[in-house]
């Protein structure tokens, strides 16, 4: 494996891995039912912290 080789694997296959890593990554954000999670998940720095100790 030279720089050549891989130079032309990450223009191609590279940028294919990539865009269906952020594909799956906006269909995870956008579907149904994730809604209420994302809502739970952006009141957490609101929520008074415990002292357990």
């Amino acid at each position: 494996m030279d720089y050549t080789f891989m130079r032309e694997f990450a223009d191609s296959w590279g940028l294919i891995y990539l865009f269906v890593i952020f594909i799956a990554a906006v269909a995870f954000t956008f579907r149904p039912g994730s809604k209420d999670i994302a809502d739970k998940i952006s009141r957490i720095p609101l929520e008074e912290d415990r002292d357990d100790g």
